[in-house]
């Protein structure tokens, strides 16, 4: 492992832009506005000293005078609510890989776990990196300045709790989802007594019916016709959304990337494996007895979503 460096080594850096590709707010090592999903934290002081993490600039090794890349408002804020399990992670590397965009993982999943008290895999990891206060984070992060005209926010719709929904009227939304036998046999693995809450589906069916009450008529994927066939579905996003499609969205490099949030290493070792959409093949695992009373529930509120989708 490589050594880290004591922040007492280090000259005390400047207010910091957002390291990485996240650079839709600013934030300082060690201060009050620290967050996970403004990337900072994610690199260690030695790679910050480093001056490069691949091809990204790093924060703190700009040129003598320093560095302020312009803000600005976003022409496209895309939140993406999703489910667990359901290729979120993978569509929000599809859209790192833009350069006229930023990604943003999960900004309100620390507000979401000191608003229900659930335990999760890195819990106490998640709240002492990102924001806890839902309201900040969409003040100063969702409806943020940003310095690319797009900005993609991958969101899972349950961490939507005890917040105003009123600025998803400033957004663009789509909604992602997946076959609940698939996805609640993937998620035992992390959660092994999920409630409805943790899967997802009753919070997207709320937003869904929230974003058709104000005459928007939401982007639903299904996560497998994603796999099936990723360039037309994603052609398909970037039309119905408006912007163009990209076809580097379609690969990456392996591996972790500056944006994963500190939970990545219970959640993302399948998408870190992998340098695109993995081919679709439908799972043989069946769920567990004791969840199928669930299993049932979820159905229903697939068949919701399924019905809006293209």
């Amino acid at each position: 492992m490589p050594k880290v460096h004591n922040r007492d080594d280090v000259p005390a850096p400047r207010p910091l832009w957002t390291a990485g590709r996240n650079r839709c707010s600013s934030a300082t090592p060690g201060s009050s506005e620290r967050s996970d999903s403004y990337g900072v934290q994610n690199y260690t002081w030695e790679t910050l000293l480093s001056g490069h993490i691949g091809d990204t600039h790093v924060p703190g090794s700009e040129p003598e005078g320093g560095y302020d890349p312009p803000a600005m408002n976003p022409r496209v804020r895309l939140n993406v609510w999703s489910g667990p399990r359901n290729v979120s992670t993978a569509l929000m590397y599809a859209f790192a890989q833009r350069s006229d965009a930023r990604v943003v993982d999960e900004p309100l999943y620390a507000h979401y776990l000191r608003v229900t008290g659930a335990d999760h895999p890195g819990r106490d990891l998640v709240l002492a990196a990102q924001e806890n206060d839902g309201e900040k984070v969409v003040e100063r992060e969702i409806l943020g300045p940003c310095d690319r005209p797009l900005v993609m926010f991958k969101q899972m719709a349950h961490h939507l709790v005890a917040l105003d929904r009123s600025f998803l009227s400033k957004t663009t939304n789509v909604l992602l989802t997946r076959d609940p036998e698939e996805m609640l046999t993937s998620l035992v693995a992390n959660i092994p007594e999920p409630t409805l809450r943790d899967t997802g589906y009753a919070a997207q069916t709320e937003i869904l019916a929230h974003l058709v009450h104000l005459g928007r008529k939401p982007v639903v994927l299904v996560a497998h016709r994603i796999l099936q066939d990723p360039e037309g579905v994603l052609r398909k996003l970037c039309e119905r959304v408006d912007i163009a499609f990209d076809p580097a969205m379609l690969t990456w490099t392996p591996g972790a990337r500056p944006e994963d949030g500190v939970w990545a290493p219970f959640w993302y070792a399948n998408v870190h494996r992998s340098s695109g959409f993995q081919e679709y093949v439908r799972k043989a695992a069946r769920v567990p007895e004791r969840l199928r009373p669930l299993l049932a529930t979820c159905r229903e509120h697939y068949a919701r979503l399924v019905e809006h989708a293209d």
